[in-house]
């Protein structure tokens, strides 16, 4: 038994499941991993989560997230018990029925997770938020050159330097224009591998919410964004502009306005994920996630149309090279 699962086990010993079955749970991006834990009596189950600090994961905002979402009546899971200096949790288990395997065996639910996901985040975004870090324009720049430095260089073995200057300056303009004003709490990663779907509760809490520890306060389009231009699945264009509409009418904002900063911070998440979809392959030998490239590209040149881009579209389409296979094939790991 290594020192971790030592460590485990004595945290799941204070608790109902001591002497459960594990079972190994598929991970994230991350160095967290996570079993199932299975009472062999009554058959409840709970969540391992292990989060090794030495690999510079922190437990704790975790907690402190899951636990505002909790006070607002959002389905976050319950947290059991903790060990925050050695990176452990036990949770809640919200189940497997992940939004985008739901949808694949019943593609006809597909409104109805949608519109349910999108009540969330209008409900969200109209509670009091919590004290986090702002994503602001400064970072949200920063993080987008990753499409310069991680993913042209990948592929090319240099980037334009004068390029990127050129973009970050004009790029952190269109953002502290097109995106300032109100923030709300944005989870950052909320798309259908996040979102679990439990019929069995009402209304905005039948949205289980999973991998929100990184939230920040950013404009209120950002989670809109992450949900409707999934990388990781292809959400119809008539669902997304159906949702866009749907919050707009739900919150009262101005249409014009939200579809703008919808469209600018597209641009930033699509060109963030380029480049860390290229870093995750050619830094961690994790080539799948070559894959999701040409999604992420698609969805970047559809949101660089918008007239608000014009200062940086021609700019990126000339610097950034396409996602052609062989252009690909060189991001994976040799």
């Amino acid at each position: 038994m290594t020192n971790r699962a030592i460590l485990a086990e004595a945290l799941i010993a204070q608790t109902p499941w001591n002497g459960a079955r594990h079972a190994p749970l598929a991970g994230d991006a991350s160095n967290r991993r996570y079993e199932r834990l299975t009472d062999p009596a009554t058959g409840r189950t709970a969540v391992l989560m292990d989060a090794p600090p030495e690999k510079g994961e922190d437990v704790e905002p975790f907690v402190r997230v899951a636990q505002y979402l909790r006070s607002i009546g959002l389905s976050a899971p319950e947290i059991y018990a903790e060990d925050t200096e050695y990176g452990f949790l036990l949770l809640e288990d919200l189940g497997d029925a992940l939004f985008a395997r739901v949808l694949q065996d019943d593609p006809g639910l597909e409104p109805t997770l949608y519109e349910a996901a999108t009540d969330v985040l209008v409900h969200l975004h109209a509670s009091p938020t919590l004290s986090l870090d702002s994503y602001d324009p400064s970072l949200m720049t920063e993080l987008a050159s990753l499409s310069f430095t991680k993913y042209a260089e990948g592929i090319l073995g240099t980037h334009d330097k004068d390029a990127r200057t050129r973009f970050e300056q004009r790029f952190a303009d269109i953002l502290h224009r097109e995106t300032g004003g109100t923030r709300v709490v944005v989870q950052r990663d909320y798309h259908a591998e996040n979102l679990i779907w439990l019929p069995e509760r009402e209304g905005i809490q039948r949205v289980g919410l999973l991998d929100f520890q990184c939230a920040m306060l950013c404009h209120p389009a950002y989670d809109l964004v992450s949900l409707l231009q999934d990388v990781r699945r292809s959400v119809p264009v008539g669902i997304e502009m159906r949702m866009i509409e749907r919050y707009i009418n739900a919150t009262g904002v101005d249409g014009h306005d939200f579809r703008t900063a919808y469209a600018v911070l597209g641009v930033q998440r699509n060109l963030r994920i380029l480049g860390v979809f290229a870093r995750l392959a050619t830094d961690y030998g994790k080539p799948h996630y070559v894959d999701l490239i040409p999604e992420t590209w698609a969805h970047l040149m559809r949101d660089l149309e918008h007239p608000a881009l014009v200062a940086v579209a021609g700019l990126l389409r000339d610097a950034l090279p396409a996602p052609n296979p062989e252009n690909l094939a060189k991001l994976r790991p040799q």
